[in-house]
């Protein structure tokens, strides 16, 4: 097992890591901007460095300073997190050559993985549903017309890089094809500096539904469920739960079964996520996340496995802690992402964090690095909590998390607090009778 592991990020996912780390006796490295010098991770860590100031591309997206600080202090291995660099396949190609220990996938698969078009034509190789669509890139108006036409409108325009809805473009009709297909360009050349784009039909309302997985690297991998991410405000999900309340038994097993045994034939190493829309009983694959999720908490209520832990153990070399057989589902979780905006106009609002209580009691769970005092720096993602609840069931699961958000106090700064009660109370949230289209126009309706 590692000595000494890098954490090359901030916040709570770095704090996750940390615990995971010390819980297995492994030491840290906090790498932190000067923005976060104050920060609870840098805190706690056994070593901190700085590697630059507040700006990410300064300091948390500066490879050669994060290896540097690595070989400062000896570490021998890299967790990169969520976001930033933990998609970088060079990132993690330096890593390795540096003959450090990347706790991640192979630089391959992110690579392949990270690329849209040639993610969905190895998704349909190894046997995963895929939504109708271009074979690869569309280059130029008329082939994205021609497409178009094969396949029906409404189609969606995607970037071939990237994500968060960036690079993005419902077309709804032939006369709006042109002025989009340009738009997804140019967007995707100034977000990811890379301008290719495909085409997929546009499913009028599905579900967003994701499978955990996780391989050895070496033909073997399993799945741990679903989580039903289907609650998104512009393509940004903002509330997760497990298992979702569409799918059968037979669904789950079922799918979660062609995933494991597409990681297994891939070789995959580590954790992985691979998203499906979900409609009508029938799955489309639409990307894989080739590094923790934000909302693994979900899973790792419903398992009771330490994801990050399992991660460390797989780069080290180590077995799956488990087999297929012996992954079991307990009861239903779910989890709310807590910004600091405002719950109503969405706008950031960082600032100091005058007083700060975290829900508790039983089922309750808070991933966050806030403490009173701290200033949430205007920098970075807005993302300052994750509430995760579980309970013996759904309905128990929703009374849980009502009861655990009027316990959660977080003074001096607005938070989307009031937003998750205010869902905890819509008949079709508590039915389950939701899509990802569903939080918007209710937004819309009622702002």
């Amino acid at each position: 097992m590692f000595r000494k592991v890098l954490i090359a990020n901030r916040g709570e996912i770095a704090l996750r890591v940390h615990r995971a780390c010390h819980e297995m006796g492994i030491q840290t490295v906090a790498v932190h901007s000067t923005a976060d010098a104050s920060a609870m991770h840098v805190r706690l860590a056994d070593e901190a460095i700085c590697i630059g100031p507040p700006p990410a591309s300064d300091s948390y997206l500066n490879i050669p300073n994060i290896i540097a600080a690595a070989e400062i202090a000896q570490a021998d291995a890299i967790h990169p997190g969520y976001g930033f660099l933990s998609e970088n396949a060079r990132f993690a190609e330096i890593v390795e050559e540096h003959r450090i220990a990347w706790i991640g996938p192979s630089p391959q698969h992110i690579r392949t993985m990270g690329d849209k078009v040639e993610a969905k034509r190895t998704a349909g190789a190894l046997g995963l549903p895929l939504v109708p669509g271009s074979d690869g890139a569309v280059e130029t108006v008329d082939d994205a017309r021609k497409v178009a036409e094969e396949f029906g409108y409404p189609v969606l325009v995607k970037a071939a890089a990237g994500g968060g809805g960036r690079g993005m473009k419902v077309v709804e009709n032939a006369a709006m094809l042109e002025g989009a297909f340009r738009q997804a360009r140019a967007e995707a050349k100034a977000a990811f500096g890379h301008d290719a784009v495909y085409i997929e039909k546009y499913l009028q309302n599905p579900r967003h539904i994701e499978f955990q997985i996780f391989g050895d690297g070496k033909g073997q991998a399993i799945h741990l469920g679903e989580r039903d991410c289907s609650l998104q405000r512009r393509h940004q999900k903002v509330l997760e739960e497990a298992p979702s309340p569409v799918l059968s038994a037979a669904e789950r097993a079922r799918m979660g079964g062609i995933c494991a045994r597409a990681m297994a034939d891939m070789h995959y190493r580590g954790a992985g996520t691979i998203e499906f829309l979900w409609e009508k009983g029938e799955f489309y694959f639409i990307e894989m996340n080739t590094r923790l999720q934000v909302e693994h908490p979900v899973t790792e209520m419903l398992t009771g496995l330490d994801l990050v832990k399992e991660q460390l153990r797989v780069a080290a070399g180590l077995p799956l802690s488990r087999t297929q057989d012996e992954v079991e589902l307990k009861g239903h979780a779910i989890e709310v992402r807590i910004n600091a905006e405002d719950p109503e106009s969405f706008a950031p609002w960082p600032g100091l964090v005058q007083e700060f209580h975290a829900a508790g009691g039983p089922g309750v769970r808070i991933d966050s690095a806030l403490y009173d005092g701290y200033r949430v720096p205007p920098t970075y993602d807005s993302l300052i909590a994750k509430l995760i609840v579980h309970a013996d069931n759904r309905p128990d699961a929703i009374a849980r998390l009502k009861r655990a958000l009027e316990e959660m106090v977080v003074g001096g700064i607005r938070t989307t607090i009031p937003l998750h009660q205010r869902l905890m109370t819509e008949a079709d949230f508590q039915s389950g009778d939701y899509s990802i289209k569903w939080l918007e126009a209710l937004l819309a309706r009622k702002n």
